[in-house]
């Protein structure tokens, strides 16, 4: 399988986010496929499963990729303005208000008048907060998490999100009501990409062996508690429940260099991992890569590619008050041949999701809505 490897895309992410540089479509037998990218790394993890495939994509649908910065096409230096494009996916930040998403996707749409858009959410959250603003003008609103049951979008929440909501009320804060319109019949244009685990800082790792290797440590819990007022105190309820347990080795404070991040993550039996701004975490899958069983929250309502989320089949939940946790650390460290069952699935599982081109597999909806007469 010939890809885009991580160095080459080091090489990418340079060229584009610092000099905007802009390389026009070269083969007019093609599909040419136009993103438009936010600058951010979270960002760029949605871009780079379409560039790791981009030879296989060439072939089958017959797509010719390029990418131009969101910041360089809204200020006008667009050298794909007198190129045909026939498909646009699009990212924003999540800041902006409807009207402003809509005058972006106008933008788009006067600049490239003939082309399908796609929006590509990248957010950390599971709700469709821009359904309603691009409904009349996208064919696909792309995701890489959602809730196993779609009714889930039509309730309102204190605050943006399902987790806003949970907490507001476990820690007694005043969130204002929201609910994101999810418009009839929208829901043919979503479509599920895959998380964390398609980046290029993580492929290496997973398209090796699973990892052999001592594990010295019993729980890594490196967790940054700073943010909102909701997200600080549930990150410290985490951070306190697992500093509370008892007679464990853990590594639980302070920031280090990812190189030394990953060493301990390796070194260690287990991952706790608490929610974020949304369920999934970098690190839920950088466990997975280190062979650490990822303890997290229960997770049986997201639905997410590749699954890493099976209750004790890829992961270990726990209640969201997080009640079970020390009863749940002790049992796994008692328990080795489970943990490492566990562990290994949750490797098996992401290995061969990108072994077996699943990817490619999962874009089929995708390419049916965005080049609806291809042959």
């Amino acid at each position: 399988m010939r890809a885009l490897i991580p160095w080459r895309w080091t090489v990418q992410r340079w060229l584009t986010d610092r000099l905007a540089y802009q390389r026009r479509f070269s083969d007019s037998s093609l599909h040419h496929m136009l993103l438009i990218s936010a600058p951010n790394e979270l960002c760029h993890t949605q871009l780079y499963p379409f560039f790791f495939h981009r030879a296989a994509l060439r072939t089958c649908p017959g797509v010719e990729l390029r990418e131009l910065p969101l910041a360089a096409f809204r200020a006008g230096r667009n050298v794909f303005a007198r190129q045909r494009v026939d498909v646009v996916c699009l990212q924003t930040w999540f800041d902006l208000s409807g009207d402003e998403l809509r005058q972006v996707i106008e933008q788009v749409r006067m600049a490239f008048p003939d082309a399908r858009v796609a929006y590509f959410d990248w957010f950390a959250p599971t709700d469709l907060r821009y359904a309603q603003a691009v409904d009349d003008s996208v064919v696909v609103y792309y995701k890489k998490q959602v809730f196993r049951d779609r009714g889930a979008y039509s309730q309102s929440t204190r605050g943006d999100t399902n987790l806003t909501d949970y907490f507001s009320r476990r820690y007694g804060l005043d969130l204002p009501e929201t609910r994101f319109t999810v418009p009839s019949g929208f829901f043919p244009k979503l479509v599920l990409g895959p998380n964390f685990c398609f980046s290029a800082h993580m492929l290496p790792y997973f398209l090796g062996d699973f990892p052999e290797v001592p594990k010295t440590r019993d729980v890594h819990a490196r967790i940054a508690v700073k943010g909102t007022e909701w997200y600080t105190r549930m990150r410290q309820e985490a951070l306190d429940r697992v500093e509370a347990i008892p007679s464990i080795t853990l590594i639980s404070r302070g920031r280090v260099p990812r190189s030394e991040y990953f060493k301990e993550l390796f070194a260690s039996k287990l991952c706790f991992s608490p929610f974020g701004y949304g369920e999934v975490c970098w690190r839920d899958y950088e466990a997975a890569f280190a062979g650490a069983l990822l303890i997290k929250p229960n997770m049986d309502h997201i639905d997410s590619r590749p699954d890493l989320f099976q209750a004790h089949r890829t992961y270990v939940p726990v209640r969201w008050d997080l009640s079970d946790l020390e009863e749940t650390v002790r049992y796994y460290l008692e328990h080795e041949d489970e943990r490492l069952a566990i562990a290994r699935c949750a490797f098996a599982t992401v290995k061969a999701y990108l072994e077996e081109n699943r990817f490619l597999e999962d874009l089929q909806t995708f390419w049916q809505r965005v080049l609806p007469g291809r042959s």
